[in-house]
């Protein structure tokens, strides 16, 4: 060996809150599939150490030789962060997640290498090229087909998690909307794993003694073919599990069906705006939010909760049309409602429109966390969409209105564990808002 300490560790970084501090949760109850993966892909020869910062303490000190840190929008600043402290160390330093993969020329400065996109056809020889001293700035090949081994949730089972675990069926999304990151990495394409690799990740989550799961597909709507062969895959196993899609699932009462039967109890869907003008502003006019109720009931009417997440600030929006978004939530009774500011993230084609149109308000694209704005709306100014954001953000996790989307609804008695969970999970989203942090799942 090439007197190298064959030891791996691999950070899953704590977004940072505005005094500048890791923000911390007791429990992480969304593990990320990213960390077991690579642990994985990772010869047996050599130790591996995976750190979940939101639930415990990054080892500053560590005693490994590489460093492999996740990069995520809202925590970006903390994954530089740490780059540098473990470079200050002697340590080399590698960068992968969308953040750096969108950005890589960029993101290369505060490290040894960058993953661009997926990790599986580069891992091996980024190990190697370690062992050699012959690390590459920069590592990118697209999978053509997606396989990927047995994840390591040994590793973080004694871990603070919650009563599920990951799996994925397939990366990308057919649909190419201008503000999103997949769609930078994916270009519209939505790649598929053989079922029968799925139906062995699965088995391993219920051998661990899982009974829920939820599938980090991006858009599980992306081949309807395929969705029902997994869902007639899936159901057997008598398992609960949840996932995201687009809202266009909602016109297919069949598939929808087959979802519920399948043990899916849960969706969450970026419908983004109630403005049609924002939405064709987005790429995203398929979409039309005339639609929206009839889809969201639908959808519950099939038994499946929904949670959306949405962003203000688009072209269409006004200051009115964000305060009518509360209205929107409210009487379709959203149990979990999540926003963000749209923000020009560099790589995405939104990025590149408001560049070319001078409405890019700040050079410092490590601050854009989708909490503030960072161009310069249509219709309002910046400081009075940032404003409208909060405000929104504040009057739909009030507590009069928490009661109303969660436990005053026709259909609480059908599902009142689910609710009296997702009143909880309000809560806990709002004691972050509170505190001026934006809530995200993490």
């Amino acid at each position: 060996m090439k007197n190298k300490m064959k030891k791996l560790l691999l950070i899953q970084p704590s977004p940072y809150d505005k005094n500048h501090h890791p923000i911390k949760k007791k429990r992480l109850y969304f593990v990320g599939l990213a960390m077991p993966l690579l642990a994985a892909m990772t010869p047996k020869d050599w130790e591996v150490e995976i750190c979940l910062e939101t639930i415990e303490e990054v080892p500053l000190e560590t005693d490994a030789g590489l460093v492999a840190i996740s990069t995520m929008g809202h925590g970006v600043l903390r994954s530089i962060d740490l780059a540098k402290h473990y470079r200050s160390k002697g340590k080399k330093v590698i960068l992968g997640g969308y953040m750096a993969s969108i950005m890589a020329e960029e993101a290369v400065q505060f490290c040894d290498a960058v993953v661009v996109g997926d990790a599986e056809e580069v891992w091996e020889d980024l190990l190697n090229d370690y062992e050699s001293d012959t690390l590459k700035a920069i590592y990118h090949k697209p999978i053509r087909k997606l396989s990927t081994p047995l994840p390591r949730f040994d590793l973080i089972l004694n871990k603070s998690i919650g009563d599920f675990l990951p799996v994925q069926a397939g990366r990308g999304c057919p649909n190419c909307c201008s503000f999103c990151s997949v769609s930078c990495l994916y270009k519209g394409s939505y790649i598929k794993k053989d079922l029968s690799e799925v139906k062995r990740d699965i088995e391993q989550v219920k051998a661990l003694g899982f009974n829920k799961f939820t599938l980090l597909d991006d858009n599980i709507h992306g081949d309807r073919a395929y969705l029902i062969q997994l869902l007639q895959m899936i159901k057997p196993f008598k398992m609960k599990w949840m996932s995201q899609c687009d809202i266009k699932i909602g016109r297919d009462k069949e598939l929808l069906k087959l979802l519920k039967e399948s043990g899916c109890y849960a969706l969450s869907f970026g419908i983004e705006s109630i403005s049609q003008e924002s939405l064709n502003h987005m790429d995203k006019g398929w979409a039309n939010p005339l639609e929206y109720t009839e889809l969201i009931d639908n959808i519950v009417s099939a038994g499946i909760d929904v949670s959306t997440e949405m962003v203000v600030g688009g072209e269409g929006d006004t200051l009115e049309s964000i305060k009518r978004t509360k209205d929107f939530i409210e009487q379709n009774k959203i149990c979990v409602p999540r926003f963000y500011i749209l923000t020009p993230i560099p790589g995405t084609k939104f990025f590149e429109e408001m560049f070319a149109d001078g409405r890019i308000l700040s050079d410092d694209i490590y601050s854009f966390d989708g909490c503030k704005a960072e161009h310069m709306p249509k219709n309002m100014s910046p400081e009075e969409l940032t404003k409208a954001y909060w405000d929104l953000y504040n009057a739909l996790f009030s507590y009069k209105s928490i009661i109303k989307r969660t436990l005053v609804r026709k259909d609480f008695f059908k599902r009142p564990i689910n609710y009296l969970f997702y009143t909880a999970v309000n809560l806990f989203y709002r004691s972050h808002i509170k505190r001026g942090i934006t809530p995200n799942i993490f």
